[in-house]
């Protein structure tokens, strides 16, 4: 290391320090609060109705509620009407107004506030997406160190550095740009970026990204990126483009039920005027419409879609998955392909101990081995050294204490245990390694580099005693949940990863995927999911980190696991695993197509029940309350069947048959 590094000035840091991510609060929106005052309106209408007070009481608040509720869809409505579109909002406001026309003020207010609350709770969602957006740009440092030839330094904000321009990155302080090392060494947490669990050592000529962190040592870094063009940038402006290009999605019967809607006003006025041109009764004309109306209405229609998919997520979210809507509930069952990132994913995100490999004459046992390197590293905060800590503690070991200890970033560290000096490090980098490239210890850090292990060498006194291996920990259910996702979509789901192909491929043969694309930044993600969307593929992404979150956006439909998932990627995602426990994924797609079977089933018994009752009116003469209690009738039948799924025997019955078992 040069000597400018070593007599580096110990000035203030130039970093902020991490902003805490900023939620828009619930009442910030207009939408939250014109639906609260709504519905604080309505209970109270309804309380003093119930109570006996006069009608002019509880009356005057229930127009309070309409105006509170109603004014944003209504004024939604016109202006889709002005652009020869019928709105549902309209249709919605139709509705409560043509209730409160009949005497059935209070069904009209509870529309009202229904609809209120489903566009606020909307609303909100958009909101908060945003902040995790807005969030992403805090990992970013606001200033950064430049350094200029005369040494001198000077501190900027990170939108004024130049390309060539050359930065400091004190111990512990943000990368400020994506650059290149020119000078020092250190292990830089880039997580954020590639998601690869352990920090990666960065050397001379090494690139470095925006908004990662910095560990023990000082680098001098060359700026090769803009501000505005930096990694964290892009996958900023990613989220946002995946977020608004992706295709507007409706439900199916949110789609028919414009259409049918238009339909049924045309048909009533045409069943009301039609016989009245031929001379009919204007009373039993208007009769025979209004019968039509209600019979004909899409009441049953929409209660078909509805009930199975909302209590098909209320039966996911008790079995630890959060389901956002029932669009996406909808969308779930659709896919036919999945890409799985690695780590936080498919294996747990934090590295643990796996081998322990004393070398022949070096007289220690495991224990012994483990309880040496615990005791050199525990002083240490890197990742690694935290394993080895874990580890010995797992095992009940003494830990006897280190004197003299060091660190030295990118080789290792250095401690007197027991009085004798103990190096602990990557096998090719510690002293001595050089003239021991034949040795015991570095055929056994090869076989464990060989196996996706990061080694880690040990010597005592100059001599190499043994060799640890070091691994993210594989989840239980990953393998199974591969093959159940792979049978699912009869398609071998594929790995997308930041993390290197090596790795890439060990944990790949572990749980039984072929198709390994590693070594992915965020946009080669994204272009990975496009690439598949334009095959005809319909693709679920799971992911965790803030480099999943691209993807996650631009894919069919994205899972995000709950525990370590980042705030970004539990915010673009469509659904969330809050437990972090991957067999609820095949087990929530196949819920979510028993969903769609039930909606098929209940569309039939609502077709079955519209059909005969219209016909009846237009043909016989059907009864106001006969037709009433038959168009009630079907919708409780088909509400009915719909919370069957709310059942624990529905998702037993899903997880059954995601696990292929018969």
């Amino acid at each position: 290391m040069s000597s400018t590094l070593a007599e580096a000035p110990q000035t203030t840091r130039a970093t902020r320090p991490a902003a805490p991510w900023r939620r828009t609060r619930v009442f910030a929106l207009a939408e939250a609060r014109w639906a609260a005052f709504a519905m604080a309106a309505f209970l109270l209408a309804l309380s003093l109705q119930l109570t006996g007070v006069s009608a002019w009481a509880w009356g005057t608040l229930y127009a309070v509620t309409y105006l509170a509720g109603g004014w944003e869809p209504a004024w939604a409505g016109l202006q889709a009407l002005r652009a020869k579109t019928l709105d549902v909002d309209l249709l919605m406001i139709v509705a409560a107004i043509g209730a409160a026309a009949i005497g059935e003020v209070m069904d009209g207010g509870l529309l009202i506030v229904i609809f209120a609350t489903s566009g606020a709770l909307e609303a909100l969602a958009t909101a908060r997406t945003a902040d995790s957006v807005r969030g992403l740009l805090d990992l970013a440092p606001v200033t950064a160190t430049r350094l200029h030839d005369d040494g001198r330094e000077e501190t900027v904000t990170t939108e004024e550095l130049a390309i060539g321009d050359v930065i400091w990155i004190r111990p512990g302080e943000r990368v400020g740009a994506d650059g290149r090392v020119l000078d020092g060494a250190s292990d830089v947490d880039q997580a954020t970026i590639t998601g690869e669990p352990l920090p990666a050592a960065k050397v001379v000529g090494d690139e470095v990204f925006a908004g990662t962190l910095n560990g023990t040592g000082a680098l001098r870094v060359r700026v090769e990126r803009d501000a505005s063009d930096s990694v964290i940038a892009r996958i900023v402006k990613m989220v946002e483009e995946a977020s608004e290009t992706k295709a507007p999605t409706q439900l199916f019967i949110e789609k028919v039920e414009r259409r049918y809607s238009l339909g049924i006003v045309f048909a009533a006025l045409a069943v009301f005027a039609v016989p009245l041109a031929f001379g009919a009764d204007l009373t039993g004309a208007l009769l025979r419409a209004m019968t039509f109306m209600i019979v004909a209405s899409p009441c049953a229609v929409v209660l078909a879609t509805m009930p199975p998919l909302l209590s098909a997520i209320a039966n996911a979210g008790r079995h630890g998955v959060l389901v956002k809507s029932a669009v996406v509930m909808e969308r779930l069952g659709q896919i036919n392909a999945v890409a799985l990132d690695k780590t936080g994913t498919l294996t747990e995100g934090t590295p643990h101990v796996t081998e322990i490999r004393p070398l022949p004459g070096s007289g220690l046992s495991e224990n012994a081995l483990l309880a040496l390197v615990a005791a050199a590293e525990h002083p240490s905060e890197h990742p690694l050294a935290r394993a080895v800590v874990d580890a010995a503690r797992g095992r009940g070991l003494r830990l006897p204490p280190a004197e003299d200890f060091t660190s030295e970033p990118g080789i290792g560290v250095t401690a007197t245990v027991d009085g004798r000096k103990v190096s602990v490090g990557a096998p090719a980098r510690l002293p001595g390694a050089e003239d021991d490239e034949s040795g015991p210890a570095q055929a056994v850090a090869r076989g464990l580099e060989d196996e996706g292990r990061t080694a880690v060498a040990v010597l005592r006194d100059g001599t190499p005693v043994g060799v640890l291996g070091i691994a993210d920990r594989l989840r239980p259910d990953a393998a199974t949940t591969v093959a159940a996702l792979g049978e699912l979509t009869s398609t071998a789901p594929m790995l997308v990863t930041g993390d290197n192909p090596r790795a890439a491929a060990r944990l790949a043969e572990d749980v039984g995927i072929t198709d390994v694309r590693a070594g992915l930044l965020p946009q080669d993600k994204v272009t990975t999911v496009r690439q598949q969307e334009q095959a005809g593929r319909k693709v679920l992404v799971v992911g965790d980190g803030i480099n999943d979150a691209p993807a996650l956006a631009a894919a069919h439909t994205g899972i995000a696991m709950g525990r370590a998932g980042s705030d970004l990627a539990l915010e673009t995602a469509d659904a969330i695993v809050v437990r972090d426990e991957l067999a609820a994924i095949p087990t929530v797609v196949a819920l979510s197509r028993d969903a769609r079977r039930l909606v098929v089933q209940n569309l039939v018994i609502a077709s079955v029940f519209i059909s005969g009752l219209v016909i009846w009116d237009l043909v016989g003469h059907l009864p106001l309350p006969l037709g009433v209690a038959g168009h009630e009738g079907s919708t409780v039948i088909v509400g009915l069947n719909g919370l069957r799924l709310l059942r624990d025997a529905a998702w037993k019955r899903a997880n059954t048959r995601s696990q292929g078992k018969r």
